[in-house]
């Protein structure tokens, strides 16, 4: 008998062991470990993971029966399945919700299974198939014996199996011919066709060169064989028509071929070193320390060429998708046709159509955000990480993972090295560098050693004593100037909306979420105030509804407003606003690059997606208009968040050969991450915020743990975490340290109330398994209402 291990999807029964489960006799030897299979639990059929067979099983009582098959080929690799375990543990979380962050998001909506056969197999089994080439693969409409054949047929890839998407995207069908004719009939074909039919003597030419090409109509039209003479050929036996699938492309825009350019000293040396570990197959992590234009994407670059050269595969992870279409040009003009994109702004079915190319080989780069650490590449040479600092690669929802841990776990797994890119490394990834953890690889100087831009810190306190304009006079007339040489701008304001909120000038009421602790945001365009947590829009009053008042007055600005102002202050000048109220459509991080890349636009404004990464070799200003705004949050990563977000915006200023200006404007000009972000001065920073963290008892000092609950009711939420709080200290020593339970700084979103605790410790035997407890047992309460999380080294503390 064989027996199948079985992770279950089942909501508050969820566990890390699986079940055994009997694999009926029609399909052993058939399901293979990262199936999905349909099984009974309980009175219902529920959907698992195979994680493993065996022939015995440890259970005593009767095993019950697989029900059926959700799919004819592994969806998760081996590799994937052993990370899923790794995961779960170091995230706290169970793993079937690992598995489940794995799939591509057109494998998590509903689908369809299509057969495809070969004429000689449709005629070979027509049981199965009933005279049709293409058929539904329905398990309902299967008996055991019948899937069984199927599996087989696939097993010797006698068919093949495709996905097709019921919801979110559809299939894309291409009317296509194939030759009925063999070479010898052609001739005789031709003999009679007349000289003067010159779409048809084309059209046999071309069946006769490639008698087993399937020639798309699109592809025949282009060539000169009209749609009349596709007809006739139809008519006269010459060709069959059909359809075939055409598979989505997701890149908007062609890219010429490039081509390697020539590297400087301290390039070479980062590429000697990182290809010296692809060649010797070691997993050694290096963090590529470069200041903002030293070429660290060029490195990148070659280190991936020759990581193909020698039969490897290569992933590259970017932290924002605005990052991916400008990093994906670059890379696709080297690497052309292999390489593939996944990231969250692509729809189902592109994104589902890349992971296919990836799983079947055809693609051996991948080049995505945080969930293409995931992609189904085998055979890995490179793994890559550029901006690693960055808050995105940190999951924030269920299993919340470290994007950097899970690179590194994969690059052991395939013996390959990891490169960590960034201007301004992360505090805990340059200690592990200093501590001989990582090899640390410096670019100290730009490339071609342009200069860095000259950056000028206006105090916003003596500015609005005379000016009252959210943009200072120095920053107004350096924009004046580089609109009168045909320079462009980029303006980053942190903040979307039009201002921060509204109140009423005669009794203080100002409008509130009725859903979260928070107030709302103005939006102009849309004439709502919005609330950014939970979604909740309601029309502007033009009336205070507590007094009655008229005077309703907006505070604060946003990045709508900053437009309508600087289109006021600058009417010719040409301004694109990128934010994501700008960027909810398909294709639109991609049109606003394009269109400033190629300087149709002068001035390019927006949050902080705007501040990273992007290359445009025109932009000789850059004005930060709230340099404060990470700074007033109660976190201990805020002057951390200020000084990169401060060096990576003034980074996109003056990358060419023009000079470049970068203003920063403030109300706390002393702060130290202020003054040392105008020089770029990473190395006093590192120094001067690690004694501090030090003094605070802080990562990377201390490990951190954050546990969260939440619950409709704020008595319940305190009190159960209360209890976890009190069985927690129970397993700790005297030296690790517990915050709260205390309210979390925004204590109600969307009617929920949530309170944390953190957890300060370096050596805690007993913390993990006093977590794992609480997590099982955390689900016996969500019938009640209460959520728990835990969060292995959280980013914020809020």
């Amino acid at each position: 008998m064989q027996v199948a291990q079985i992770i279950v999807d089942v909501p508050t029964r969820q566990t890390n062991n699986p079940y055994s489960y009997l694999i009926p006799e029609s399909l052993e030897k058939q399901i293979q470990s990262g199936m999905r299979v349909q099984v009974p639990f309980g009175r219902r059929r529920v959907t698992g993971f195979v994680i493993g067979l065996s022939d015995k099983t440890s259970f005593d009582g009767k095993l019950k029966k697989i029900s059926s098959l959700v799919d004819l080929s592994p969806v998760i690799t081996p590799e994937l399945l052993k990370l899923s375990e790794w995961m779960a543990d170091k995230t706290f979380s169970f793993k079937i919700s690992c598995l489940q962050t794995m799939l591509p998001g057109g494998m998590r909506t509903k689908f369809k299974k299509k057969l495809l056969a070969t004429d000689q197999i449709r005629d070979t089994y027509p049981a199965i198939f009933h005279g049709q080439n293409e058929i539904d693969y329905d398990r309902q409409k299967f008996n055991n014996k019948t899937i069984a054949e199927i599996l087989a047929l696939r097993k010797s890839n006698q068919i093949k199996v495709h996905y097709e998407l019921s919801s979110h995207a559809k299939p894309i069908l291409s009317r296509a011919y194939k030759s009925k004719l063999n070479q010898q009939q052609i001739d005789h074909v031709l003999i009679d066709v007349q000289k003067r039919a010159v779409g048809q003597r084309r059209l046999l030419k071309m069946l006769y060169e490639q008698p087993s090409q399937t020639f798309l109509q699109s592809k025949l039209l282009h060539e000169g064989v009209g749609r009349q003479v596709l007809d006739t050929a139809v008519k006269q036996g010459w060709v069959t028509e059909t359809q075939v699938r055409r598979i989505r492309n997701p890149f908007l825009q062609p890219v010429s071929k490039s081509y390697p350019l020539d590297l400087n000293e301290d390039q070479q040396t980062a590429v000697n070193r990182i290809n010296n570990a692809i060649g010797k197959q070691t997993d050694t992590t290096f963090l590529l320390e470069g200041v903002t234009g030293s070429g660290k994407t060029e490195v990148y670059l070659q280190a991936m060429a020759h990581a193909l050269s020698i039969g490897k595969t290569a992933l590259m992870l970017v932290p924002e998708i605005t990052l991916t279409p400008q990093i994906v040009g670059r890379i696709r003009s080297r690497f052309g046709d292999q390489v593939a994109m996944l990231h969250s702004a692509m729809s189902s079915g592109e994104r589902y159509d890349e992971w296919q190319r990836i799983n079947s080989g055809q693609a051996k780069v991948v080049v995505g955000v945080r969930s293409a650490i995931f992609a189904p590449l085998e055979n890995i040479g490179l793994i890559i990480m550029d901006e690693e600092h960055d808050s995105s690669y940190k999951q924030s929802d269920t299993p919340r993972y470290q994007t950097r841990d899970v690179a590194k776990w994969r690059a052991a797994y395939n013996h390959c090295p990891v490169v960590l890119g960034s201007a301004t490394p992360s505090l805990e990834s340059r200690a592990r560098a200093m501590k001989g953890v990582y090899q640390l690889i410096m670019l100290p100087h730009r490339f071609n050693n342009h200069a860095l831009p000259h950056v000028s810190i206006v105090d916003m306190k003596d500015e609005m004593a005379h000016n009252r304009h959210i943009l200072s006079k120095r920053l107004s007339n350096l924009i004046t100037d580089r609109l009168e040489k045909h320079e462009q701008i980029i303006l980053l304001l942190n903040r979307r909306g039009y201002s921060s909120f509204i109140m009423c000038r005669d009794c203080g009421y100002v409008p509130q979420c009725p859903n979260c602790d928070i107030s709302l945001t103005m939006h102009k365009d849309t004439h709502t105030l919005n609330c950014h947590l939970c979604g909740h829009k309601e029309p502007i009053p033009t009336v205070c509804p507590k007094c009655h008042s008229k005077r309703i007055r907006h505070y604060g600005i946003g990045s709508q407003q900053l437009e309508e102002q600087v289109k006021d202050l600058f009417p010719t000048a040409r301004v694109l606003r990128m934010d994501v109220d700008t960027t909810r459509k398909k294709g639109s991080h991609e049109a606003i690059i394009n269109k400033f890349g190629a300087h149709k636009a002068d001035i390019l404004l927006g949050t902080q997606m705007i501040a990273k990464g992007l290359d445009f070799p025109e932009v000789t200003l850059v004005g930060v208009l709230n340099a404060d705004s990470a700074l007033q949050f109660p976190d201990f990563r805020s002057s951390e968040r200020t000084f990169q977000l401060l060096t990576q915006v003034s980074g996109r200023s003056g990358r060419a050969d023009k000079q470049g200006e970068v203003v920063i404007q403030t109300f706390n000009p002393d702060h130290y991450a202020i003054q040392l972000a105008k020089t770029q001065d990473y190395e006093k920073f590192y120094h001067t915020e690690m004694r501090i963290r030090h003094l605070g008892k802080y990562p990377p000092y201390y490990f951190t743990i954050k546990i969260t609950g939440s619950s409709p009711s704020e008595k319940q939420t305190a009190y159960e975490m209360h209890q976890i709080a009190g069985f927690l200290r129970r397993y700790l020593t005297n030296k690790a340290i517990v915050l709260g339970p205390t309210p979390k700084t925004i204590t109600r979103v969307n009617n929920r109330y949530f309170y944390q605790i953190i957890i300060k410790y370096r050596q805690e035997p007993k913390l993990k398994a006093a977590l794992d407890d609480v997590l099982v047992k955390s689900q016996t309460k969500q019938q009640g209402g209460l959520l728990i999380s835990i969060d292995n080294e959280p980013l914020d503390f809020m």
